[in-house]
């Protein structure tokens, strides 16, 4: 019996055929013609060679496509390669070259890069969704695909997703993810969310993304619930989806929601049908958490990684503002540990570095055996995050270990800061880094961007964090910029901010 997701689309079809599954751009398939589809573009994939083990990379925005190759590989024993379409063509070979993709599905966007590469890598199917660009065009492809049933065999071990980390630092690695993370990782997001058959959710954040993929679209498609997905974000158009189609669920990250919010027409939009938020990438400020509470939004925030399928920890909403701040609990399947540079578990009240463990764990990186021993020494994932947790078990993420810095002696999380900033009326975004300084060591630079017509400069903010923060904790300066650099999850570029610090 293939148990492996990409049995999934079937398994669904059989329970409710007719249900709408995916609503795109005017569009609408129901789970049995999802399935169909699927079906059709796996056999299409095993005619032109493509075997279990094998990659499957996708490159692009939003698209049912995504989904549709996602499931694909899957049935037929592949895995899925999921690529940032932002991505330069050199970025983008590196990765193709690295997971060694036997066909590669692309978007509009990537359709240069496609053309530079093809002439270049051997023996790679491309597919075209939008048209134009070097192979043949998506649909041609898929409808040359039979309907025969594919009998593959698929073990829940066998590797189903390989999702690039960011490579700030240096080359992306390749986390390897199993048909077995992803199961355990969509019964944590629905044990831990209140996920119905009937919910509508709003596809809007980047399916190329760990998050915006496996936290709430993904689940709400093993429930049979309705995925109406946005190619990107636009503030004005997701409130009028939201209206217009009676939207119960979406994840966000905090940018989104703050867009959202200081849109001309939040205040007026129709909410009514939203039943929560989840919400990623970042902790929440208590003033965005408050600003949703006045439009009696739930609001569910998630910690987690690409490493881990992504959930970690969840803060129910109606922790919201009891617990501002924290990460919350573990989620059902997954368990941490706060340890100290030795290994050793710390106290309550004590920073430590989070060590994660459970079945939603990747086993390691593409291959990189020595950075995935270090990764995962003991059996328990090392994150590289900071975090305390409280006599009540709510965990505290401080900030990334390579992003504090030591000032005059004192540990500074930058993450602390920048939370100080925006709980400033009229700071929109802010980011804090280390950099050296002759008396301290190290102190920090704070960049923030303000509402329109705010006049004030960064000395009228330093004043201000000084009746909220510890004098080591205070940046020396602090610039108002007109914007951060983000990836595409919404997440600053810090490295980018420290080339020009």
């Amino acid at each position: 019996m293939n148990l492996g997701i990409g049995s999934w689309p079937a398994r669904r079809a059989k329970v409710r055929p007719d249900d709408t599954a995916i609503t795109f751009e005017n569009r609408e398939w129901t789970y049995a013609e999802v399935d169909r589809r699927v079906l059709r573009l796996a056999n299409a994939l095993r005619d032109a060679g493509i075997r279990s083990g094998d990659r499957v990379a996708y490159a692009g925005f939003n698209h049912p496509a995504l989904l549709e190759t996602f499931f694909a590989a899957g049935l037929i024993g592949a895995a899925c390669v999921l690529v940032n379409p932002r991505l330069r063509a050199a970025e983008v070979d590196y990765i193709l070259r690295d997971c060694g993709a036997r066909a590669v599905v692309f978007t509009e966007e990537q359709r240069p890069n496609a053309e530079q590469l093809s002439t270049g890598l051997d023996g790679i199917q491309w597919l075209s969704v939008d048209g134009g660009g070097p192979g043949t065009l998506f649909e041609d492809f898929l409808a040359g695909g039979s309907t025969a049933p594919v009998t593959d065999e698929v073990d829940l071990e066998d590797l189903a997703l390989i999702m690039y980390t960011s490579g700030t630092t240096g080359r992306p690695k390749g986390a390897m993810l199993s048909h077995r993370n992803l199961f355990y990782q969509y019964v944590n997001a629905l044990i831990g969310q209140d996920l119905r058959q009937d919910e509508v959710h709003l596809a809007v954040a980047p399916l190329f993304h760990i998050a915006g993929l496996n936290m709430v679209t993904l689940p709400t498609f093993t429930l049979g619930g309705r995925i109406i997905i946005h190619r990107s974000f636009s503030p004005d158009t997701v409130l009028r989806e939201i209206a217009e189609s009676g939207v119960t669920s979406a994840f966000m990250v905090p940018a989104m929601l703050d867009a959202l919010s200081q849109h001309p027409g939040f205040a007026s939009a129709d909410l009514g049908s939203l039943r929560g938020l989840m919400v990623g990438g970042s902790p929440l400020p208590e003033r965005t958490i408050r600003t949703w509470a006045e439009k009696d939004v739930a609001i569910m925030q998630g910690f987690g990684m690409t490493e881990t399928a992504p959930g970690v920890c969840m803060l129910e909403s109606r922790d919201g503002l009891a617990k501002a701040g924290s990460a919350g609990r573990p989620h059902f399947f997954t368990e941490y540990r706060l340890v100290d540079l030795d290994g050793k578990d710390v106290p309550p009240g004590v920073a430590g570095e989070v060590v994660i463990q459970g079945p939603n764990v990747m086993s390691g990186y593409w291959n990189k055996p020595e950075e995935s021993a270090k990764a995962l020494d003991g059996g328990w994932y090392h994150s590289g995050d900071v975090a305390l947790r409280d006599e009540d078990g709510y965990l505290y993420i401080k900030d990334r270990i390579k992003d504090m810095y030591i000032s005059g002696g004192e540990n500074v999380y930058p993450a602390e800061v920048e939370n100080a900033l925006l709980n400033i009326p009229g700071v929109l975004d802010a980011a804090v880094i280390g950099v050296p300084d002759e008396k301290w060591g190290e102190t920090g630079q704070a960049f923030i961007t303000l509402a329109e017509g705010d006049p004030r400069g960064g000395e009228d903010f330093r004043a201000l964090l000084r009746e909220r923060l510890a004098t080591y904790k205070l940046p020396r300066e602090i610039q108002v910029v007109r914007e951060l650099p983000r990836t595409a999850t919404g997440k600053i570029q810090k490295h980018i901010l420290r080339s020009g610090a």
